[in-house]
């Protein structure tokens, strides 16, 4: 595996596999283990960790913090019709933090995952 990846933890694996592949297309590239899994859309890695487990990325900071899901930084999946697409995940129970809202480079949202990671929808200008 080389380049780029972002890696977002999760309480429950499973759950963000079947959110990722049902809701957004992505394809699950790897599976290793129960608690971790890279799931792949358009040339882009995103893996998914457990809260716990022996791998590296849920162990605790020098400081006491353990990794969670969550906060702010965010992955952006670019959309044709972001209506009809967040349409289609609120009849699907998904959950947003926001409303669409107009910006100068075009429209975005914020979906959460099963897990709370946020997750940009963004719709370009029309040309």
């Amino acid at each position: 595996m080389s380049g780029i990846s972002v890696r977002y933890i999760v309480d429950d694996v499973d759950a963000a596999v079947a959110f990722y592949q049902k809701h957004l297309g992505f394809s699950v590239s790897f599976r290793p283990a129960q608690g971790f899994a890279i799931l792949e859309k358009d040339g882009f890695r995103l893996l998914v960790s457990a809260m716990t487990g022996p791998g590296g990325a849920p162990q605790a900071m020098p400081d006491g913090r353990k990794p969670e899901p969550g906060g702010w930084n965010r992955i952006q999946i670019e959309v044709a019709d972001i209506e009809a697409q967040v349409t289609a995940l609120r009849q699907a129970g998904a959950r947003f933090r926001n409303e669409i809202v107009q910006g100068m480079g075009g429209k975005q949202i914020l979906l959460e995952d099963p897990a709370g990671n946020p997750i940009e929808l963004f719709e370009a200008p029309k040309k």
